[in-house]
Parts: structure tokens; C-alpha cells; sequence
């Protein structure tokens, strides 16, 4: 086999594979948003929604929904998850994060307390948290709050390195 020159223009399309530990992974995750979530229908087969998320402070992966959407039911009988992070651009890097997840309903007080982590995680501060609060006890909504348990490398697709010279 030929090897393609490190100068080459496709050099920029070089698959890579990046172990990160936690600290990385939040770095990587900041700012990225669009997310696939993975849960298990009650035929075993897979059931991917594609939501908006963040990572808390306290490291867990925090999602807004209702509590009737498939996501959430295949979440209380499966709490066994998968998540996709994309990249900034469909062939940018992404992860994937396995975790436990736990669906919180409004109006309990945890689930308060997990919607306000998602809003933080994703915007930032809200001007009136006690209005927040109350929008999403109106709303009826809930929180899946997941616990990651493993992730794979950070990833990018494109040609195999070992297609370059060195």
C-alpha cells in the first residue's frame, strides 16, 4: 500500500481515537448540546430520541422531557443508557457515554433541582430561579439525570492513520 503524505489535504480528515478521563470529558462535552439518547423499548430493541443536554457540575448528564415520552418510560424500566455526543459538525469528534439513568418528576423537589442543573449546564443563569421552578412544575416536566458509568474514546471518523506517512 502506498502512504499518503502528511501534507496531503486529506491529512485533515485523519480518523483519531482520544482516551479521556472525566475532567477531559467535560471539556469535550462543554458547548455541545446535541445529543442522542439511547434507551431500551420493552422488545429489547434500541429507541434513540435526539434531545438537547448538558453535564452538570457534579458530573451526571441531565436531560429535560416529559414524563409520558418513550424516552422516559424506557428510562424507569431500563435504566441502562447510552448517549451520543456529536461534534461540532457532523464529521467533527464525538463520544459515546453509558450511564444509569434515574427519570425525576415534577413537581418533587429533586427534579427541581435537576431541571435547574440542566437549564445551568446548557445557558447558564436564569434571572428568576423560583420562576423557572415554577414553568416547569406547569409544564409537568422531568429530569433524566444519568450517572455515566463508562465512555469511549473521544473519536473522529475519517481516513485510517495508518494510510499516512509518519
Amino acid at each position: 500500500m502506498k502512504k499518503i503524505r502528511a501534507d496531503d489535504r486529506r491529512a485533515q480528515y485523519r480518523a483519531s481515537d482520544v482516551d479521556v478521563d472525566l475532567d477531559e470529558l467535560r471539556e469535550h462535552l462543554n458547548g455541545k448540546h446535541q445529543w442522542v439518547l439511547s434507551t431500551t423499548r420493552a422488545d429489547g430493541r434500541p429507541q434513540m430520541s435526539l434531545v438537547s443536554g448538558g453535564m452538570t457540575g457534579a458530573g451526571r448528564l441531565a436531560i429535560a422531557t416529559y414524563p409520558g415520552r418513550a424516552k422516559a418510560a424506557n428510562a424507569r424500566r431500563n435504566p441502562d443508557v447510552s448517549v451520543l455526543v456529536m461534534g461540532d459538525a457532523f464529521n467533527g469528534a464525538w463520544v459515546q457515554i453509558d450511564g444509569q439513568a434515574q427519570v425525576l418528576d415534577m413537581p418533587a423537589p429533586a427534579a427541581a433541582d435537576a431541571l435547574v442543573d440542566y437549564f445551568r449546564c446548557i445557558s447558564g443563569e436564569h434571572d428568576d430561579w423560583d420562576e423557572y421552578r415554577q414553568a416547569m412544575d406547569d409544564q409537568g416536566k422531568s429530569a433524566i439525570v444519568i450517572e455515566p458509568t463508562r465512555w469511549s474514546p473521544v473519536s473522529k471518523g475519517g481516513f485510517p492513520p495508518e494510510l499516512f506517512e509518519d
